[in-house]
């Protein structure tokens, strides 16, 4: 009788009583053979992807035996998906993998195939340990990675105990978050790459490129660097569930594969559909996830029963091959089932009723495997049920030995490896930009890019300025990639990119498909792969549909990999309102709360010319140097403002800086500008984007009134500048901030926060948009910050 979820002594008197009723048959097969009829898994195979099966359905029952006493803090397990074993299998240990959270038998397996290969086995900690047999140390070191995450220890290898998560670099096993489905767009990334990676090889430009790049300094060449690794005919394996195929984050992905294979361009991606017809309680309609993938353009579709493991191998293995021969898309549709639930007490009576849990045991794929095995004569029921209890013993040996270790105890070490940040080694970056065509590659160079533009050249705009140092950027960083929407032929529709792809090619500037999720997701892919991918998003309206592809994605990749990956990337982003003749609040979005929301990232808002190009390098030498994920958001309203005070003064151009150079080369992260208007100090109005126009322009007229005025532009909105706000604030006692984001969640509130946190005793007063869309035409004006509230603001702050 079931209680109300299938538990681990059900599994384990199903398993013990299925393999005990079997009969060895005779003659018995060769291990070296096929394990049965028609297949291509030999003996020797099964039994190797056994003990990973058994190993995965192990950790699973040790997980819940931690969690019963208060020590496992971890309990979605993989039973009943253990077939995926066979595509860890059916595809190489050096191909990366972004797994499902029921992967749990493809770890185990890439384990054992790592250690048949010392090269590729293990870490550290691991040295004196022997490459491990088939029933050897790979259990005890799979079994160790997973216990140690169940467990939250520091010593877990991936994550270190901020989370359990499939995930190894030395097995090439990219760490995924538990947010459904987000990893897919990742994937697609990847695999872009992989196969640009692969096809650079072979490209003379390349090959002079990367010689060129040698002569970097380390920090410089870090990233590029980081993936050398794969193999140039490595494919991607990405892993989902069933319900994941609704989720828009797949659709994107999908979409965009099935886009670039329609295209011509290649992207070599297995995804894996682990389909237990389950979305935790919601059930996936019968045969809507074979319609659905199999519908997929561009996409290859293959289709097996994951509880048959000789099937599941040659299937998965048909698949492997094709998409590593044809360098395209495929889908892998695993039939599976789900034992124990979702997750640790979850009522699986409520919503399934008992014949169908009944159901689902009868398919368990470790008595499928055991069955298998027994039938050919490789082993004797004894013999299963002996090998069963030896894994189960060795994995609860290694659950007791993982219970002491220490975990996370402060503050400090936990958001260590999260946003890491070497600001001399970045001012080093930016400083030896421009040398490295020096030399006998310098004539090379300039014939295939022309030259750098020269010194002080302009005045230019801050559309202008941003191009100049975008082309600057493409000369230094040779991995360094332009793409969006719109950015290769049109140049943007801002005419920010404009002249680009003329300039460094197509391959390196280049138009994406209209899905901001898709363009993130190749931007953190490319990053993963030691490309500096900066994607542009063309309005800020548009990035709110893929916040997770930065939130949830891009900020944790460090933090839940200790380091170990990264994806460097500097987003691109028109916003900010105070367009005129253009807008409507999709085109004049002022909400960048999210952004200051997301933990390590940097947020970075140019408002003059002659800052545009030292931040940006900064950013590009950020995300070189320490993986830094940047958002460069451009003040669209801006982007060709000419005049400050009066018509035709041009006092917003500014001559062009270039790269060379500590004192021009770059604005350290997180230090804010500071302008002095009138003689007296009064009062100091902090500000950013729009706003320091608007409140240098405020800021003249006070000053002939008599009253002087400290202008300080934050210039970065995460991190605030909050030791020179402080200073600044200090300096005159009052405070005016002028936000022309919203009053609620908007960067006011950080800045007064940051003040009274600082110690600021003070007067402080605040200038912000109101809480509303930004509405069409003249009426913006209604909503929005004006010169006369913060002159206003400023003369009412005086007089108490």
């Amino acid at each position: 009788m079931l209680s109300d979820v299938t538990t681990p002594q059900d599994l384990d008197d199903r398993f013990r009583e299925a393999v005990g009723g079997l009969v060895v048959p005779t003659p018995v097969r060769s291990a070296d053979g096929p394990v049965r009829d028609g297949t291509t898994l030999t003996g020797v195979r099964a039994m190797e992807l056994f003990d990973a099966q058994l190993t995965s359905r192990h950790l699973d029952l040790a997980a819940r035996w931690l969690r019963s006493f208060g020590e496992g803090f971890y309990t979605i397990g993989s039973a009943g998906h253990e077939g995926n074993a066979a595509v860890a299998a059916a595809v190489r240990a050096t191909d990366p993998a972004l797994l499902h959270y029921r992967s749990g038998a493809f770890y185990a397996a890439r384990m054992a195939q790592a250690a048949a290969v010392p090269a590729l086995a293990g870490d550290g900690d691991r040295a004196d340990e022997a490459p491990g047999t088939m029933f050897g140390d790979p259990i005890a070191n799979a079994a160790r990675d997973v216990l140690r995450g169940i467990v939250a220890s520091v010593e877990e290898p991936i994550a270190g105990g901020r989370h359990k998560v499939f995930g190894n670099a030395a097995l090439d096993i990219i760490p995924t978050t538990s947010t459904i489905a987000s990893h897919l767009p990742r994937a697609v990334g990847v695999g872009f790459a992989v196969e640009r990676l692969r096809r650079g090889a072979a490209n003379p430009a390349a090959r002079h490129r990367a010689g060129n790049q040698s002569r970097l300094t380390d920090a410089r060449t870090a990233a590029a660097e980081a993936r050398a690794a794969w193999p140039a005919d490595a494919i991607v394996v990405c892993s989902f569930g069933d319900a994941s195929v609704n989720h828009a984050s797949a659709t994107a992905a999908f979409n965009t594969a099935g886009w670039c294979d329609h295209t011509g361009l290649r992207i070599p991606v297995l995804f894996v559909c682990e389909d237990n017809g389950l979305g935790i309680s919601v059930r996936s309609p019968d045969g809507w996830v074979a319609a659905a993938l199999s519908a997929k353009p561009g996409i290859r579709y293959f289709s097996a029963d994951g509880c048959d493991l000789a099937q599941a191998y040659d299937v998965a293995s048909e698949a492997a091959a094709w998409v590593r021969r044809h360098r395209r898309p495929a889908v892998l549709h695993l039939s599976t089932v789900r034992l124990m639930g979702h997750a640790g007490a979850d009522a699986e009576v409520a919503y399934r009723p008992a014949s169908e849990l009944q159901r689902d045991l009868g398919r368990d794929p470790l008595i499928g495997t055991a069955k298998l095995i027994v039938e050919a004569g490789l082993a004797t029921p004894e013999q299963v049920i002996a090998r069963y209890d030896a894994v189960g013993w060795q994995v609860r040996k290694v659950a007791e030995e993982v219970l002491g270790e220490a975990k996370l105890t402060s503050a400090a070490d936990i958001v260590a490896p999260l946003a890491p940040r070497r600001p001399v080694r970045v001012s080093r970056t930016v400083a030896e930009a421009g040398t490295w065509g020096a030399g006998p590659g310098a004539a090379a160079r300039a014939a295939a890019f022309g030259d750098r533009l020269p010194e002080a050249a302009g005045p230019l705009t801050l559309a202008q300025t941003i191009n100049a140092a975008l082309a600057d950027g493409m000369l230094d960083y040779p991995g360094m990639t332009v793409f969006g929407e719109d950015v290769a032929a049109k140049g943007g529709v801002y005419g920010v990119t404009k002249g680009l792809r003329d300039r460094f090619g197509a391959s390196r500037v280049f138009d994406t498909l209209l899905d901001e999720t898709s363009v993130l997701g190749l931007g953190l892919g490319a990053g993963l792969g030691g490309m500096l991918p900066v994607p542009e998003i063309q309005y800020l309206a548009y990035l709110h549909n893929a916040e997770d592809q930065l939130r949830g994605e891009a900020a944790t990749m460090q933090f839940f990999s200790k380091g170990a990956y990264r994806n460097p990337m500097v987003v691109r982003v028109a916003g900010l309102a105070y367009q005129e003749g253009f807008g409507g609040h999709f085109h004049n979005d002022n909400s960048v709360a999210v952004l200051r929301d997301v933990p390590g990232l940097v947020l970075a808002v140019p408002s003059r010319p002659d800052d545009a190009a030292p931040m940006l390098r900064s950013c590009l030498a950020s995300a070189a140097v320490d993986g830094t994920v940047c958002v460069f958001l451009e003040p669209i309203a801006l982007y060709h403002t000419r005049d400050l005070y009066a018509e035709g003064d041009e006092e917003w151009l500014a001559p062009y800086l270039g790269p060379g150079g500590w004192a021009s080369g770059h604005v350290p992260i997180g230090r804010a500008r500071v302008y002095g208007v009138g003689s007296a100090e009064d009062i100091t109005i902090i500000t950013f984007g729009n706003g320091v126009r608007m409140s240098l322009r405020a800021a003249s007229r006070l000053a002939e009134e008599g009253i002087g005025t400290r202008v300080v532009d934050l210039r970065w909105l995460a991190p605030l500048p909050v030791a020179d706000i402080f200073r600044e604030a200090s300096a005159t006692g009052r405070v005016l901030v002028v936000d022309e984001t919203r009053r609620s969640g908007g960067v006011g509130e950080g800045v007064v926060a940051g003040l009274v946190d600082a110690g600021y005793v003070g007067v402080v007063r605040r200038v912000a948009s109101i809480d509303s869309f930004v509405p069409l035409g003249p009426a913006a004006r209604e909503v929005l910050v004006s010169e006369d509230a913060i002159t206003q603001g400023a003369r009412t702050l005086l007089a108490r």
